[in-house]
């Protein structure tokens, strides 16, 4: 299978994931309720985030946000999806590794930017803490972004390393 099918399966992956367990949560956990799954580390909790990736901005009250954080999605949505569907027009080689980070940024930026226009914010529900330290809420969709990212950096710095060593 071609890798452009592979990563367009990703991301649909992420984004039904994402999709799947969003839904669960916001009919199964009251708003701003919290299920205890590992005491002193880990929370289900069921909050609504008008911000970007784990709480970020989401103190402003501007309706600018909103339109701004989907505006920023989108664009980098069009350019990872140019990235994967056409890696030599685009002029990056696109190593399996950058493919697979560039199809999880795509697929949670799908499920992210699903919720902020359907209704304005986001639904997190992954909670982790140590003591007083709460980790922001999350979901599957920055998970994905997350990790999609930190791929995308380990192959940025692989690849330096490569060269430097040539």
């Amino acid at each position: 299978m071609p890798a452009r099918i592979w990563s367009l399966l990703i991301a649909a992956v992420i984004f039904v994931l994402d999709r799947a367990t969003k839904v669960l949560i916001e009919r199964n956990v009251s708003i701003w309720d919290t299920l205890q799954v590992i005491p002193g580390f880990f929370n289900i909790v069921h909050t609504k985030n008008r911000g970007a990736a784990f709480g970020m901005f989401s103190d402003g009250t501007s309706e600018v946000r909103t339109f701004l954080l989907i505006g920023v999605s989108i664009a980098v949505l069009i350019f990872v999806a140019v990235l994967l569907l056409q890696p030599s027009r685009a002029g990056f080689s696109g190593s399996r590794t950058t493919m697979i980070g560039l199809s999880l940024v795509l697929g949670g930026a799908v499920g992210n930017i699903y919720d902020r226009i359907v209704s304005g914010m986001v639904t997190d529900f992954l909670e982790f803490y140590v003591g007083q330290w709460h980790f922001a809420a999350f979901n599957v969709a920055d998970s994905a972004i997350t990790v999609g990212a930190g791929l995308l950096l380990l192959d940025m710095w692989m690849s330096r390393k490569q060269a430097v060593q040539a």
